[in-house]
């Protein structure tokens, strides 16, 4: 089928946008964005992705305010036409790409939820193209995407049970990725299961940071031994307004050396206490970065390891749900809780100076890990 996409120059193979060229089940194409307020009064998150080999299309919004997590879920057949990015009352508009997207979820008669929103993410940096993710399982290939990270800032407004609250781009920080490729979504696939000749094991951190004139990224995966197999860190320009963004490459773009962190977890936890992050710049400078929590987001509130509204999980031609619970009730070992993003106050040292932000460390640690003191398959830091 012929879509808008194909008057545009983007074909990456024979066949028309709507048809990707894997056929794997599991296909994706997602956005994802998160926004917090700086002093940790709030912070929400947004994810919609398209899994066109499994007919299906889900969105999701979540916030976190006064100790409560509350959640949007939504699911449909997935369109034909691309450019339709709305799952029931949420929609993501570009409407400038690699710098302007709303995020809409409307207070209308089909929203039968106590969540809505109306924002809008500004682009403070250029996009950055993250190291290719690879993950096999017992010799098959389960994961190879692209992802790019790009940092931001937020206004408008979110309302919950009524409650509106104001965005301001002056105290509202955020981070979005866009993926495609092939990961583990949906429902589990028939027939022999694998031999599971590795040990069962995920780490995988992740911490964009913004200070006043730069953003810092890094993001590793380890074994668990604690040994990284994969790495990477890098410190971009922040610009005060969208024009001054350059096109194509970021002459700024600086990849980082020598880097190493550590997840301090709470005992009995995999939640992080504090962090710590090391890198050296290529001029040779030394950096030092210390992450303190502020507020901490559930990673099942936009589909990850949720049982019942996971991605990419058929529910239906149109469906959506709501849920909400509190943050300090939830059992930190239940593996639907592991997966966690933690908006942290940063202090970063320098070669030239000291600098105060804030940001994300996102943390999914199943099984042992040694380096966290993790034994087992979900126990608690000793």
């Amino acid at each position: 089928m012929i879509s808008k996409f194909d008057d545009y120059a983007v074909h990456q193979n024979f066949s028309p946008v709507n048809e990707p060229g894997p056929s794997d089940r599991n296909f994706y194409d997602r956005y994802w964005f998160n926004g917090f307020e700086t002093e940790g009064g709030f912070t929400f998150e947004v994810g919609l992705g398209i899994y066109p080999n499994r007919f299906v299309q889900d969105g999701h919004f979540g916030v976190v305010i006064d100790g409560v997590q509350h959640c949007f879920h939504g699911s449909r057949r997935a369109p034909k036409e691309r450019t339709d990015t709305s799952v029931g009352p949420l929609r993501v508009e570009i409407i400038e790409p690699l710098r302007v997207v709303r995020i809409v979820l409307e207070e209308s008669l089909i929203n039968t939820t106590p969540l809505a929103c109306d924002l809008t993410f500004e682009a403070v940096t250029a996009p950055t193209q993250e190291p290719e993710n690879l993950m096999y399982d017992d010799g098959r290939l389960i994961m190879k995407n692209t992802r790019f990270t790009q940092f931001g800032r937020w206004r408008g407004f979110f309302s919950v049970d009524g409650r509106r609250i104001e965005v301001d781009s002056a105290t509202t920080h955020g981070t979005r990725d866009r993926s495609w490729g092939i990961r583990p979504v949906g429902e589990s696939e028939a027939g022999a299961p694998t031999r599971l000749n590795a040990e069962p094991s995920v780490y995988w951190s992740w911490m964009p940071i913004h200070f006043d004139d730069m953003c810092t990224q890094f993001g590793s995966f380890e074994d668990p031994d604690g040994n990284p197999t994969q790495l990477s860190a890098c410190m971009v320009p922040r610009y005060h307004r969208v024009d001054q963004i350059p096109e194509g490459e970021e002459p700024g773009h600086k990849e980082l050396e020598d880097i190493s962190h550590t997840n301090h977890f709470e005992s009995g936890t995999r939640r992080p206490a504090r962090s710590e992050l090391h890198f050296t710049a290529p001029d040779g400078g030394l950096y030092d970065v210390e992450l303190e929590p502020l507020i901490r987001f559930y990673m099942l509130g936009v589909g990850y390891q949720h049982p019942e509204w996971g991605h990419g999980f058929w529910k239906g031609e149109v469906a959506h749900t709501y849920e909400s619970f509190s943050i300090d009730d939830l059992d930190p070992l239940d593996y639907k809780h592991i997966h966690l993003h933690t908006i942290c106050r940063a202090k970063m040292a320098g070669p030239d100076r000291e600098r105060i932000g804030v940001g994300i460390v996102e943390t999914v640690v199943f099984g042992r890990h040694t380096r966290s003191g993790f034994r087992e398959l979900l126990d608690g830091a000793p």
